[in-house]
């Protein structure tokens, strides 16, 4: 099997956004996916792009993608945010969120950057065993907080 790990396309959104929908079932969530591919291909390509993300290919097959954004921190400085990595169920186990991880955490260095930070659902068991293999740590301190519009 050979997988591709490249930067995604305007093209790429509407097989992005499936594999979003995807992880939303699998985070017990399928209707919290709520935004428009016109938003989201506008947020990622638009005149004032806020979010960028890799993609990986499978025969010509977008199967998994991570995307992210910097974030700032007054404490760190420019840091990654990671909002998802995410590979299609069936190709799961075979190095695709690997391959997509480390070529974020490239960008990441290459950039500057002082790190990189993101989330996982505490039940998430073979996400967080994948995120120890990297030594990330792990904050039971902050509570996640936030408001809609």
């Amino acid at each position: 099997m050979n997988i591709a790990i490249r930067k995604a396309k305007v093209a790429d959104c509407p097989q992005i956004m499936e594999l979003v929908k995807e992880l939303a079932i699998y985070e017990r969530a399928p209707n919290e996916v709520t935004v428009s591919m016109a938003e989201f291909v506008e947020a990622g390509f638009g005149p004032f792009p806020v979010w960028e993300a890799f993609v990986a290919e499978v025969d010509n097959l977008v199967v998994g993608i991570s995307l992210f954004y910097i974030r700032y921190s007054t404490w760190k400085g420019r840091r990654l945010y990671l909002e998802d990595i995410i590979v299609t169920e069936r190709m799961r186990g075979k190095g695709i969120g690997k391959a997509l991880f480390d070529e974020t955490l490239k960008l990441c260095k290459n950039r500057g950057y002082s790190g990189v930070v993101w989330q996982v659902l505490e039940w998430n068991e073979p996400a967080i065993n994948f995120y120890r293999k990297y030594g990330a740590a792990f904050d039971k301190e902050w509570i996640n907080v936030s408001l809609d519009f």
